[in-house]
């Protein structure tokens, strides 16, 4: 019986990467813009509607302007389209604040804090603040992981983003709430990462797949989730609070959880490695075979226990010419993704149908395009079904763009395919990494990668700025970038029914001779058939 077979721990792991998803994207709802307009003076009398609109002036759609009101009230009778009466009196900023349209957002950090007109911006800053969390996050927990553990890593994230995440829920100001944000960010990509780094490291190998699965669906139910959980607590402080209390949960319990024996064995930590293994076999009730899986340990070679430490460094690993090409060709890619999936996610609202509906649409559709995408990449190949993935996405977001804002129905159908093709391109992006990255360089190479591809959804709410001189403008962004990365997916050499590349030298000869690799797959078969 094999040692990965005594711990199943997973589920524990799991669990936090639910929430960890909704954090991203809870903006959607908690800085959402409602329709709002000036409010008039205090001394004016607003008991009827024609008060009201005497003071506020009518854009081209005849509807009230707003970030601006007259000086003084109009009190000529409107003409039928309500532009042209309302157009000859001086107007002013918004001096005595805002009146909001309640019925969708009760409260939030935009009607809390008016966070509107001159300061419209601000939403799309903190976001993108919140994303900037993974480049420091991934960099500082990263390293610490590999010195100090995947535990002691998990502990901290979690009790991070417990306090940070409810310090957000009770921030007096937008400074205060973005530096919680940020706080709360730089916890949540470590706690991904070494959740599935940890939970891979005590799985059988048969049971992996299904983590990937797990990993890949947790994010697309949380979409689906969030939209009923932020309709049933419309109060923004109530909806931080409840994504991130469990936290503390998580925190309580991930001091029992156990630390990864290949870890320690890559120290040359025997001591601790037996220990992990006796403490594994009395949870499960497997003391004999854990006093068996000891005195295996015992006997196992001192080079074997320490087989990390002789690992070069990633910028002694850059300096070969095929790591460099490798690196240089994954990076656009991963950069297209994250900024189009979070440049269409962060989006809701601009849509013009209702958020909750569009949220529940979005995490929906997730689900045939990762199957299908799973089938492609098995059937079709890694390069083949990257290079579809990012095309379609392109052309069905610059669809959305081109289509006639009157629309919606169309415009949505188009985005939703989008986002579902994206979707497939990530799944296929990962398999399709880990597998280009040798051996020796692996992890190291996907972190870098998508820490670095992480950029990406940092831009894309300040490209999400530029719908102030167009609405559809950041959609050509959001669609031109991935069809502009396709043609460098031409570039990386296929991996299907390949070998996995175990050192540097493996790397350099794929790239080296890229179409001799399947005919000698072929004829190593065809030998291997007639013996």
């Amino acid at each position: 019986m094999a040692f990965n077979d005594l711990l199943q721990q997973s589920t524990l792991l799991i669990l936090p990467l639910f929430l960890t998803s909704l954090h991203s994207i809870l903006q959607n709802f908690t800085a959402a813009i409602p329709a709002h307009h000036c409010r008039p003076p205090a001394d004016g009398n607003l008991s009827k509607d024609r008060e009201l609109e005497v003071w506020l002036p009518r854009d081209k759609q005849g509807q009230p302007e707003s970030c601006l009101r007259f000086t003084f009230p109009q009190r000529e009778p409107p003409l039928p389209n309500g532009t042209e009466a309302n157009g000859t009196g001086a107007t002013e900023p918004c001096t005595n604040g805002w009146i909001y349209d309640n019925s969708t957002f009760p409260s939030n950090i935009v009607t809390e804090w008016d966070l509107v007109c001159t300061h419209k911006t601000l939403p799309q800053l903190s976001q993108s603040i919140f994303m900037a969390r993974t480049l420091v996050g991934s960099l500082m927990f990263g390293t610490l992981a590999d010195r100090l553990g995947r535990q002691k890593v998990l502990i901290w994230t979690y009790l991070q983003l417990a306090v940070s995440g409810t310090c957000t829920a009770f921030t007096p100001n937008f400074s205060a709430y973005c530096i919680c944000r940020f706080l709360s960010g730089m916890a949540t990509s470590p706690i991904n990462s070494n959740s599935v780094t940890l939970s891979l490291e005590w799985l059988p190998i048969h049971a992996r797949p299904c983590l990937g699965l797990l990993v890949r669906l947790v994010p697309s139910l949380s979409q689906f989730f969030v939209a009923g959980m932020a309709y049933a607590m419309p109060q923004w402080r109530h909806l931080q609070l409840l994504v991130s209390l469990p936290f503390f949960v998580f925190f309580i319990y991930s001091r029992f959880l156990i630390e990864s024996a290949l870890w320690y064995s890559s120290l040359g930590r025997l001591d601790l490695t037996l220990k992990v293994f006796w403490r594994v076999a009395q949870i499960n009730g497997k003391q004999e075979e854990g006093a068996k899986l000891s005195i295996g340990v015992r006997t196992l070679p001192q080079k074997d226990l320490t087989m990390g430490q002789a690992q070069p460094s990633m910028l002694q690993l850059l300096r070969s010419p095929a790591v460099r090409r490798l690196f240089l060709c994954l990076l656009p890619p991963w950069f297209a993704n994250y900024f189009s999936i979070f440049g269409l996610v962060m989006s809701l609202q601009s849509f013009g149908i209702n958020i909750y509906l569009l949220q529940g649409l979005f995490a929906v559709v997730d689900l045939p395009f990762y199957f299908l995408g799973f089938w492609a990449v098995k059937s079709l190949g890694r390069k083949p079904t990257q290079m579809a993935s990012l095309l379609l996405s392109g052309i069905f977001i610059l669809a959305y763009a081109m289509i006639p804002l009157d629309q919606s129905f169309l415009r949505t159908t188009m985005a939703v395919l989008g986002k579902g093709c994206i979707t497939g391109s990530i799944n296929c992006l990962s398999i399709y990494t880990s597998e280009l990255y040798p051996t020796v360089m692996r992890q190291r190479g996907q972190s870098m990668s998508g820490t670095l591809a992480n950029t990406g959804s940092i831009v894309s709410p300040l490209v999400g700025m530029t719908a102030e001189l167009h609405p559809s403008l950041p959609f050509f962004f959001y669609g031109a970038v991935p069809m502009a990365v396709c043609p460098i997916i031409v570039l990386l050499p296929e991996t299907i029914g390949q070998p996995l590349p175990n050192t540097v030298l493996d790397l350099e000869r794929r790239w080296a001779a890229p179409s001799l690799i399947l005919p000698t797959l072929r004829k190593q078969q065809e030998q291997r058939g007639r013996e």
